[in-house]
C-alpha cells in the first residue's frame, strides 16, 4: 500500500465523502473513483444504470459541460458506516443551484453504495429561512 492510500485510510468516512464530492465537482471524477469507490459499488440514481461506470461517465460528462461548477458543503453527518452530505451545487455562477443530499454507505473504508437527491433552489420562496 502506498503512502497516499495509507493517508486516506486514516481519515474519517465523512472526510472521505466530502473529498470525493469535491473532486467530482472539480472534474477529477476518475481520481475520486480510484481514491474512494469500492469495486462492488452500486448507486440508486434513477437516471442511470446502477453500476459504477454509468454514474462515473455521467459525472465526467457533467463536469466537462459545466467547468465552472461550484460545490459548497452545508452539513456532513457520519453515523456508523453511513455518511450524509447536504450541499449547495451550482452548475455555473449564474445558476441558483440546488440543495443536494448524498448518502454514502461505506465498507472497509470505501464507498459501496450511494443515494443522491436534490431540490432546485427556488427563485422566490415565502420561507424567510431560505433553503439552507
Amino acid at each position: 500500500m502506498n503512502q497516499k492510500q495509507q493517508d486516506r485510510d486514516k481519515i474519517s468516512n465523512k472526510e472521505k465523502a466530502v473529498s470525493f464530492l469535491k473532486q467530482v465537482a472539480s472534474g477529477q471524477v476518475r481520481e475520486a473513483y480510484t481514491n474512494y469507490v469500492s469495486s462492488n459499488f452500486l448507486h440508486h440514481n434513477p437516471y442511470f444504470r446502477g453500476d459504477a461506470d454509468s454514474l462515473m461517465f455521467a459525472m465526467e460528462e457533467n463536469a466537462s459541460q459545466n467547468p465552472d461548477k461550484s460545490f459548497e458543503v452545508k452539513l456532513a453527518i457520519e453515523e456508523g458506516d453511513y455518511v450524509a452530505v447536504h450541499s449547495h451545487v451550482k452548475q455555473n455562477p449564474e445558476d441558483l443551484g440546488a440543495a443536494v443530499v448524498h448518502i454514502f454507505r461505506y465498507q472497509d473504508g470505501r464507498i459501496v453504495e450511494l443515494w443522491d437527491l436534490g431540490q432546485p433552489v427556488p427563485e422566490n420562496s415565502p420561507n424567510e429561512n431560505g433553503i439552507f
